[in-house]
């Protein structure tokens, strides 16, 4: 009873901490009312990750800094997020006419680092009631000897009532740099009314023409037919196939010894007394299969929130609710692999624990020490402040850590007996010989093909979407592409994994879930084709981040895909050994 008081204690505060963020204002204003624009960072437009505080580039700030810096989200933190006050004084539904706000010298420093920045295309981002903003620092002329930055800021507000609705801003004014010469910066402001309604004011961000392109479409639904032959295909070779065999081995009663040593020389029953020995390293096993189960949870329930809630409506509010559900879902990994490592008779079960509770957040933790240094060295806002490093290690060690025990401990207590149908022989039967497509590896290889295909173009709008400049929105389609690839891992898996018991191997346990989890593989050599032909990325930094991070997403997607693949093969061996075999 304590535990599951404790349980349910924990999930109420990280419900709570989820869903409380702390906005500057409750997006409603009075006439004349303060509306702060932040500024956010500042970087190279083929390079959106490899970002920096906009002043640090030699901008001014206007004369207004009574407001505090705002205090990010643990979400913005890690994303790279540096909102700092501008110093522009705006109020709410009051024009303000061309207004100079600052002034600088354009020292022989200043002059480099602003014409370095408008060589590389260098945009900025700044937010108005939480509604983000891009603009060019500057731009070279048509023989790319000269820069010119833009210094006038012209902001156009569409308001509703007593709200924002939209924001536009336009760059004029372009002055060529010259060293020693007198920049002045100025803005102005024009409050226009609108019948958008608020929850309809993040639609402009929202490329529907690219996202719910036909290709889209057409994408799915060849997915989706991929999934009806598959499973037609899993069927029909299946049961075809094992209504001979049961039928062949149902009449075990009206045979002799010999006649049935006679008929079973060859095919999956011949493994039956090894099939359900435990596998190579089962510690490790057990610990990626729960890690499994907790990535597939965290992932179907942020797409529903989504799908329900917008959330990415809001800064960093997907990823800091991605944070919070893993803690909280900790418990599914203890779980799970408790109780397999308990049915594969493990007796290291503290050890199991820890290493299920923390083999994924280590090695995000290590690439991101790795970005992180990389971050630093360039100055770049993507670098993680300490004290979020400190939250990260709580969030582990007083969150995940103790959830996962308890998962574990109820695991190994409620389904942690062995209840096979068939029972393991003593000496481990010698794998035969077989032709090399038979081979493990090779089905391995194969079997993340399909599962591949059936998600190809969804990776597409995925990678676009973060690596790019949209926003993705559609979660039913991600949804959908979701589930489709997990009947495609199951079917595929089961095949292979049918193929090779009947070639007398039955170390299946391994190979179902590195078949299901080699999709991640061709993922990750997609992710190398995007980079260098649909990308014009450049420079270490983004290098580093753009192949860490995408070897940790293809790392998580493999482990996530593995368990599927051996959930479906697991049903599938006991069920077709579950027939009288001895």
């Amino acid at each position: 009873m304590n535990i599951c008081r404790s349980s349910y204690l924990y999930l109420c505060i990280l419900i709570t901490l989820n869903f409380i963020h702390c906005d500057e204002h409750d997006h409603r204003y009075e006439d004349g009312s303060e509306v702060v624009l932040w500024m956010n960072t500042v970087g190279p437009y083929h390079n959106r990750q490899e970002t920096y505080n906009y002043f640090s580039l030699p901008f001014c700030r206007g004369k207004k800094k009574e407001i505090s810096h705002y205090h990010e989200t643990l979400g913005e933190n890690i994303l790279g997020v540096e909102l700092e006050i501008s110093g522009i004084e705006i109020n709410f539904r009051i024009d303000k006419p061309k207004t100079d706000f600052c002034e600088i010298t354009l020292t022989p420093e200043f002059y480099d680092t602003f014409t370095y920045a408008i060589k590389n295309h260098y945009w900025y981002q700044m937010f108005i009631d939480d509604l983000p903003i891009w603009g060019i620092v500057g731009e070279m002329d048509e023989a790319g000897k000269s820069a010119y930055i833009w210094t006038h800021k012209k902001f156009e507000i569409g308001y509703n009532v007593d709200r924002i609705i939209d924001v536009n801003l336009t760059s004029e004014a372009k002055v060529r740099l010259q060293p020693n010469i007198q920049l002045q910066f100025s803005y102005e402001v024009t409050w226009k009314p609108t019948n958008i309604p608020f929850s309809k004011r993040f639609d402009k961000y929202l490329d529907a023409g690219f996202f719910q392109h036909k290709i889209h479409w057409f994408s799915i639904f060849n997915s989706f037919m991929m999934v009806l032959f598959l499973v037609g295909l899993v069927s029909m070779i299946l049961l075809r196939t094992l209504r001979k065999d049961y039928a062949r081995y149902g009449k075990d009663d009206d045979l002799d010894d010999m006649e049935r040593d006679l008929g079973d020389e060859y095919g999956w029953k011949q493994v039956h007394g090894d099939v359900f020995r435990p596998p190579a390293h089962p510690l490790l096993f057990a610990s990626l299969i729960g890690s499994g189960y907790q990535i597939a949870t965290v992932s179907m329930l942020c797409i529903l929130i989504t799908i329900v809630f917008d959330l990415y409506t809001e800064r960093g509010l997907l990823f800091s609710t991605a944070i919070f559900l893993y803690a909280a879902t900790a418990v599914v990994n203890g779980y799970a692999g408790g109780s397999l490592y308990a049915r594969m008779k493990g007796q290291l079960w503290i050890k199991q624990l820890l290493v299920g509770a923390f083999i994924v957040p280590a090695i995000i933790c290590g690439v991101a020490f790795l970005v992180n240094f990389i971050s630093i060295y360039y100055g770049s806002s993507r670098s993680i402040p300490f004290t979020v490093m400190l939250s990260v290690t709580a969030i582990c060690l007083f969150i995940i850590l103790p959830l996962t025990a308890i998962g574990t401990v109820l695991g190994r207590n409620i389904s942690g007996v062995p209840n096979d149908p068939c029972r393991t022989n003593a000496v481990p039967r010698p794998i035969p010989e077989k032709k090399w497509f038979m081979e493990p590896n090779v089905i391995i290889l194969a079997s993340g093909i399909l599962p591949f295909g059936s998600i190809f173009i969804e990776m597409y709008f995925i990678f676009t979407s973060f690596w790019a400049y949209k926003i993705y929105y559609v979660y039913g389609f991600m949804l959908l592409v979701f589930l489709i690839l997990a009947v495609v891992t199951v079917c595929v898996t089961i095949v292979a994994t049918y193929f090779m018991l009947n070639a007398e191997d039955y170390r299946w346990q391994w190979t179902s879930f590195l078949s299901g989890a080699s999709s991640a593989f061709y993922v990750y050599l997609y992710a190398i084709y995007y980079f260098f032909f649909k990308t014009k990325m450049y420079g270490m930094f983004q290098t580093v981040f753009y192949f860490g991070y995408m070897a940790v997403f293809c790392l998580g997607l493999g482990i996530m895909c593995g368990t599927f693949g051996y959930i479906g093969t697991q049903a599938f061996v006991r069920k077709i050994y579950s027939i009288k075999i001895d």
